[in-house]
């Protein structure tokens, strides 16, 4: 799919255009280019059926945006593109991945340091060459400086989001071959890290060799690494690489566990083999020169007294003490969700209708889906105001009649479903909410999160958060440590004390299922757990494919320990109703 690669030269005239100051085209280009990067179909397949008329078609593809797409489809680039990177030949992709960089300070910093990458930026700050540039302070070069250190940090890994869709594609071709009597993933993807370094895929095959030569000649393969009859290596287009083995059926579930990991787990295992008078490793369980057990996972984990762990469980963080004590908690399930209470709509910066996405979770067998735009304090996201959230209101309630009549979840059993009004509204800098207490209390529920100032002083960030959880008319605390993965860390705050007010005044921390987010961490997920501080798992979902992240969002609470229980939208429609009501 050319996807991904055609939304990011989307991107990026969008960024050149906002350099040269162009007004509206720029959103444009960058609103189809998040479209394209969320679409499941191939846009190639969609040209190749349709022509250019269908790209125009898709939603927020007009005419000549259609036009482009179908020349890099034609000749693999864009004539238009490539003339505004001759203009200004920066690469913008590695400089905004630096948090705080975007198209107007790349302009300056090109225009009077020559700074084109990443490279040239460090060397230009760590000579304190920017400090001195009109517009910037010590401050900002200190902050550049900071941003370029923890990208470095993440060099070399891949968020889960980006790679999950290429893997299970993967699977799904290696799947279909007649020659594949079992497969899985193992490795950091089969535990849902947040990010992954590179893929690993067991096979059981009696011909490898047939699924060897589909696997290095897969659309999408940049480079062969190597190729053999029981082991075989690629990178992918995406940037990563992928290894594929081949092991035997009486190994697969040593070899899964083995390869699943993390390292620190398996060291653990083994220990506990030795200590029985056994050997533990990729092809067994042996007592002696006997092997005794490997065929499946679960057999290994018998053997070794244990009860069978969850991968996302395997870090080596209490979960062996809790398998051999029979105490391992039973984590919620991707089933046990019944809604999402984050999500956006074409009202603020959301790509689909207010109906559309309710549609879509009906098809998804959701009982509810909660609408939370942006507030008036965002104003370059089209926040709403005490007025248009009232205007909002209306639609709400009409689509809700209409769903009342017609619709029924697709799970067998008829029932109805509900739109949900909230908002996402913002902490300002003391802590109050940037929406009224009027406007608040008219609606199902409201959110709150930060997204501004995220380099206040400790104290004055828990603070600032705290206070907001202490409005009778805040339910949920947004994305709570306000992290973007691989390009801004948490802010500082008293986590600890955030929880203890959390707890007492009955508010709810979310999940933000968002892969550049998944806010909260498992640490703090567990943490939350342990203190008895419900949460939310959302998809922070800005048009309908963005619904899916839904399934990131649990793999990130069932690494934190959490149960059903723990989860809010686990819970039906009217428990929900009278927790926010009460």
């Amino acid at each position: 799919m050319k996807n991904q690669e055609i939304a990011q030269i989307l991107y990026e005239i969008g960024y050149f255009l906002e350099m040269e100051e162009v007004k509206f085209k720029p959103f444009a280009y960058q609103k189809a280019a998040i479209i394209l990067d969320d679409m499941a179909k191939d846009i190639e397949a969609i040209y190749k059926q349709g022509g250019q008329k269908s790209l125009e078609k898709i939603p927020g593809v007009g005419k000549n945006i259609a036009k482009k797409i179908a020349e890099y489809i034609e000749t693999g680039k864009i004539g238009y593109y490539e003339k505004l990177k001759a203009k200004m030949p920066v690469k913008i992709e590695e400089l905004t991945a630096v948090e705080g960089i975007g198209p107007k300070t790349i302009k300056s910093l090109y225009e009077h340091l020559d700074i084109k990458d990443l490279q040239d930026l460090k060397k230009a700050a760590e000579k304190h060459k920017i400090r001195g540039l009109p517009g910037f302070q010590k401050k900002t070069e200190e902050n550049i400086l900071q941003g370029i250190a923890f990208l470095e940090k993440s060099r070399g890994r891949f968020l889960l989001g980006d790679i999950l869709p290429q893997v299970k594609e993967i699977l799904k071709k290696l799947k279909a071959l007649k020659e594949v009597k079992q497969i899985n993933v193992a490795g950091s993807t089969r535990r849902m890290k947040e990010t992954i370094g590179d893929v690993d895929i067991l096979i059981v095959s009696k011909k490898p060799q047939p699924v060897m030569d589909f696997f290095v000649s897969m659309q999408g393969v940049e480079k062969i690494w190597a190729k053999g009859n029981t082991r075989s290596s690629i990178r992918m287009k995406q940037g990563f690489d992928c290894d594929l083995r081949v092991v035997r059926e009486k190994s697969y579930g040593s070899a899964l566990q083995y390869f699943t990991g993390c390292k620190e787990h398996n060291i653990a295992t083994r220990k506990i083999a030795i200590g029985k008078g056994l050997k533990l490793n990729e092809y067994g369980i042996f007592q002696g020169q006997k092997m005794i057990a490997g065929k499946t996972e679960k057999e290994v984990y018998r053997i070794l007294g244990m009860d069978w762990i969850e991968p996302e469980l395997r870090e080596n963080q209490g979960e062996i003490k809790a398998s051999l004590e029979g105490k391992l908690p039973k984590l919620i399930i991707y089933r046990n969700i019944k809604g999402d209470l984050h999500c956006h709509s074409n009202w603020s910066d959301g790509n689909n209708t207010i109906e559309e996405m309710a549609g879509t979770a009906i098809r998804m067998g959701y009982q509810y889906l909660g609408i939370t735009e942006h507030t008036k304090f965002l104003k370059i996201d089209n926040g709403l105001d005490e007025k248009r959230l009232a205007q909002q209101r209306k639609e709400i309630n009409n689509l809700n009649k209409k769903f009342q009549v017609s619709s029924f979840l697709p799970t067998g059993q008829a029932g109805k479903f509900q739109i949900l009004h909230g908002a996402e509204t913002n902490i300002l800098n003391n802590g109050s909410i940037d929406i009224n207490d009027k406007a608040l209390k008219e609606l199902d529920y409201a959110i709150a999160g930060i997204h501004s100032n995220f380099k206040m002083p400790k104290q004055q960030m828990t603070e600032r958060i705290i206070k907001a959880i202490k409005n009778p008319y805040i339910h949920i605390i947004a994305h709570p440590t306000g992290r973007i993965l691989q390009k801004r860390d948490r802010y500082e705050c008293d986590f600890e004390k955030i929880l203890r007010t959390a707890k007492e005044f009955g508010k709810i921390l979310e999940i933000n299922a968002q892969p550049r987010r998944l806010d909260l961490n498992d640490q703090y997920i567990r943490r939350a757990k342990e203190m008895g501080v419900k949460m939310v798992i959302n998809s922070d979902a800005h048009n309908i494919s963005h619904l899916k992240f839904m399934e990131l969002g649990i793999a990130q609470a069932r690494r934190g320990w959490a149960e059903k229980k723990d989860i809010l939208n686990t819970q039906s429609l009217s428990s929900i109703l009278k927790l926010f009501h009460r």
